[in-house]
């Protein structure tokens, strides 16, 4: 099982810095927007794009780093007042039982979204620029395929009693 947690753990990592670059995208392409319209008086036609298809994917593609990390919003005073056990029993269960089929549901119908939309060449109808949407889409499926390992992953490790105690990725 070791060898499954840490490739699901280096799968994140990987994508964490894939969202790393998203995010240095999504600043420069917005500073030029800025320069474009205030400076010259020449808004882009692809700026809006950019800024939602790039928010979008970076928070989907390290979702599963910040779990594995535990950098996750947690309010757990309930959780404070069990036994630790209990607590790896009810959380385990809920991550295995609950949220993986869950997630693992939303990644197949991202995939089947993203191979839709290579498929047809499908491009942004609102938008000016139409740019092509299989790029975007499969960025969200393989981030939320990646989360549902991890809180498969996640859960496992509760359920062993293991989860926060193992090795840290370096950065």
């Amino acid at each position: 099982m070791s060898g499954l947690f840490k490739t699901v753990d280096v799968f994140s990592k990987a994508l964490s810095l894939v969202a790393e670059a998203v995010t240095l995208i999504l600043v420069v392409s917005m500073i030029y927007e800025v320069a474009a319209r205030y400076v010259f008086s020449a808004p882009t036609i692809w700026a809006f794009d950019i800024s939602y298809m790039c928010t979008g994917t970076l928070f989907v593609l390290g979702a599963a780093y910040a779990l594995r990390e535990d950098a996750h919003v947690r309010i757990d005073f309930l959780a404070q007042k069990l036994p630790d056990r209990l607590r790896q029993i009810i959380e385990g269960t809920v991550f295995v039982i609950l949220l993986t089929p869950i997630y693992g549901g939303l990644s197949w119908f991202a995939i089947k979204r993203a191979w839709r939309a290579y498929a047809t060449m499908e491009v942004e109808m609102v938008s000016p620029w139409a740019p092509l949407m299989w790029p975007f889409y499969s960025l969200l499926a393989v981030g939320l395929l990646a989360f549902t390992l991890q809180i498969l992953v996640h859960g496992l490790r509760t359920f062993g009693g293991t989860a926060g105690k193992e090795f840290k990725l370096k950065a």
